[in-house]
């Protein structure tokens, strides 16, 4: 009976009004009257008759019903009133025909504010409905600074496009990455079918997410849902059968309680000290058929063709012949986005046990293959990438870099220097300001011209004779199928460039350090911490990073590259450190600080002395993208 019903509401907005109280909140509905915008700072927009999320009608537009229900809608007025007689009527009516009326509704900041219809409200929510038609005024607030208002902003560009208003995102940029993750461009407008199949798609993961406690979460269903999309594919969660859909929520869940975390990234500065026995190994990744343990290197180019690439595959022969042993590897090479997946496959079906993947693009691979390979070690070459079933390393170049910088700006003739930068991503940064810094503290009249490589329709050697630098800084090192010396620091005689110094990626040794720690058993006492991520980033402290200097160096010169190198591995002086400014003024003012790791790693400003900017991706090629994507600075 439909009394019985009012009487189970009524029974569960008097338990919700008092958890309420005893927590110090408002126990009844919110008003929006209350939280309205001063008059003159905000302005109206009729949406005309749209489906309202029941989940996301939180109150009422005016003070007149709102102490009739509880914060969660259900009514808190006795069974004799006359309110209870038309809530009771309007529950019967929606089991017999459905209640069609629609309510009207104001909507302000994603939430929604019912003028006239409450009790409807009420008996839909009652009842589990997903959604009523209202029809609605948009209440638009003027723009500020304040994160909230600016992912409000967000949401109503999105919103012109593609009429959603049941998600909703705690992290700015989030709707512009849905979009693309979606494989919609920004700006095209969504059509009916793409409408419903995300509404299908987005409901099938919430009811997943909710009933493995996603409520309990401090994220919003949105973050959620745009975490697995952007891991897992759209098309491939679309795919997914109900029993799939809830084995891949379940496996992914780590990553959903990941996000919550404001900090979640635990930096390894150092290599562990700690040693344990080394039995712990067949335990944890040797196959029962094997006595060694097998390592694969997943490149994204050749050797070859990629100096990158020739730094890894040099520290792949390095650690094969330090633990040859213990251990084998072998190497997959030409990876790109689309079929990095089955080279990791490739790999784990022929035994190997523990990958690295040596670029930043292919982070979503390897977090996706140890979902599904629990038994497997995969490793990720990047920066400021937070995953849980992975866990990343890097090199600190920006300490090599300002070495350079200094040994630049002693060699310069005129002050004028040029960097030669790759891709905008998190520790580029670092290097170019590193090196600007090194350059100023030799010579304080050092102006550094930056150049993007990747730059659409660049004439990099046209920039370089235009500003007229003596010493320019090129990539960091040689490629071995061009038979060029434009690496490294390198003095223009001519048309001829006189090498002075080259930074070196010793990734030998870092692989060495970290294949100690699982062959030793220390690899599991570096998770310290299970809510946070774990990044490798070691520097010239533990032997990974270093300069080899030209012979043609002035002796004082090579002296002070010792000075300097020697101060920065034994932790006595930190490039960042002292008083900082960049293009924009004071970084830092404290003559006594230096800047903390995470500050270093996520830079998105330039020093004072560097004459240039950060390309947006709109700027570079397309061979940028892939890159751009996962570690861009700037969108």
């Amino acid at each position: 009976m439909a009394k019985d019903d009012y009487l189970k509401a009524f029974k569960s907005g008097k338990k919700d009004y008092q958890s309420r109280m005893l927590r110090g909140v408002k126990p009844t509905l919110q008003v929006l009257d209350d939280i309205m915008p001063e008059k003159g700072t905000y302005h109206e927009v009729s949406l005309g008759l749209v489906q309202v999320p029941i989940a996301q009608i939180v109150g009422t537009k005016t003070v007149g019903r709102s102490s009739s229900f509880a914060g969660n809608f259900m009514p808190i007025l006795y069974e004799d009133t006359e309110f209870a007689s038309k809530w009771i009527n309007l529950s019967e009516s929606q089991k017999d025909e459905g209640i069609r009326d629609p309510i009207k509704a104001y909507e302000y900041m994603n939430k929604f504010y019912v003028e006239e219809g409450n009790k409807r409200v009420s008996v839909m929510k009652y009842f589990g409905a997903v959604s009523i038609p209202g029809n609605v005024t948009r209440i638009v607030p003027k723009r500020t600074e304040e994160k909230e208002n600016k992912i409000y902003y967000e949401f109503m560009d999105f919103y012109q496009y593609a009429p959603i208003n049941y998600i909703w995102f705690s992290q700015e940029g989030s709707f512009a990455k849905l979009v693309e993750t979606v494989g919609k461009e920004p700006g095209e407008v969504w059509t009916e079918d793409e409408l419903l199949r995300f509404s299908a798609l987005y409901t099938r993961f919430t009811s997943e997410y909710e009933a493995k406690g996603g409520n309990k979460l401090k994220i919003t269903e949105g973050d959620a849902f745009l975490a697995f999309i952007s891991l897992h594919g759209y098309d491939t969660v679309d795919e997914k059968t109900t029993n799939e859909l809830r084995d891949l929520v379940a496996k992914t869940w780590e990553e959903f309680e990941l996000l919550q975390e404001d900090e979640d990234i635990e930096l390894k500065m150092e290599p562990s000290q700690e040693k344990k026995t080394k039995p712990l190994l067949s335990k944890l990744l040797l196959p029962l058929s094997s006595s060694k343990l097998k390592v694969a290197f997943i490149y994204e180019k050749t050797p070859g063709t990629s100096a990158w690439t020739y730094a890894h595959e040099l520290g792949r022969q390095y650690v094969e012949q330090i633990f040859s042993d213990e251990l084998t590897t072998v190497c997959y090479e030409n990876g790109t986005e689309e079929n990095v997946n089955s080279l990791i496959q490739k790999a784990i079906d022929s035994g190997c046990r523990l990958i690295f993947t040596t670029t930043p693009p292919f982070v979503q691979a390897s977090v996706k293959a140890a979902i599904a390979n629990p038994e497997v070690r995969i490793l990720n070459c990047s920066l400021n990438t937070s995953h849980r079933y992975i866990r990343t390393y890097y090199s600190r170049m920006h300490e090599a870099k300002f070495l350079m910088g200094a040994i630049a700006g002693a060699m310069s003739e005129n002050s004028r220097l040029t960097y030669i930068a790759d891709y905008p991503i998190f520790g580029s940064i670092a290097n170019i300001n590193a090196f600007a810094l090194g350059a100023k503290m030799i010579n304080p009249r050092a102006k550094v011209y930056l150049e993007w490589s990747t730059r659409k329709e660049v004439d990099l050697d046209k920039k370089i004779r235009e500003t007229g630098s003596s010493c320019i800084s090129g990539r960091d090192m040689v490629i071995p199928e061009e038979a060029s010396r434009f690496f490294g620091i390198y003095h223009m005689d001519g048309d001829h460039p006189r090498n002075l110094a080259m930074p070196l990626y010793h990734w030998g040794k870092f692989y060495e350090q970290l294949l100690r720690t699982i062959l030793d058993g220390t690899w599991k006492y570096d998770d310290t911490d299970s809510t946070k991520a774990i990044n490798y980033w070691w520097g010239m402290s533990a032997g990974v990073i270093d300069v080899v200097c030209s012979r043609q160096l002035p002796i004082g010169t090579r002296r002070l590259v010792d000075l300097l190198k020697a101060t920065i591995s034994s932790d006595r002086f930190n490039p960042f450190s002292g008083v900082l400014y960049s293009q924009e003024g004071v970084v830092q003012e404290d003559p006594n600080r230096s800047l903390l790791p995470e500050e270093i790693m996520t830079m998105d400003w330039l020093a004072e002395n560097v004459i240039g900017s950060i390309p947006t991706k709109e700027e570079l090629t397309e061979t940028a993208e892939p890159v751009i994507k996962q570690q861009g600075v700037k969108g």
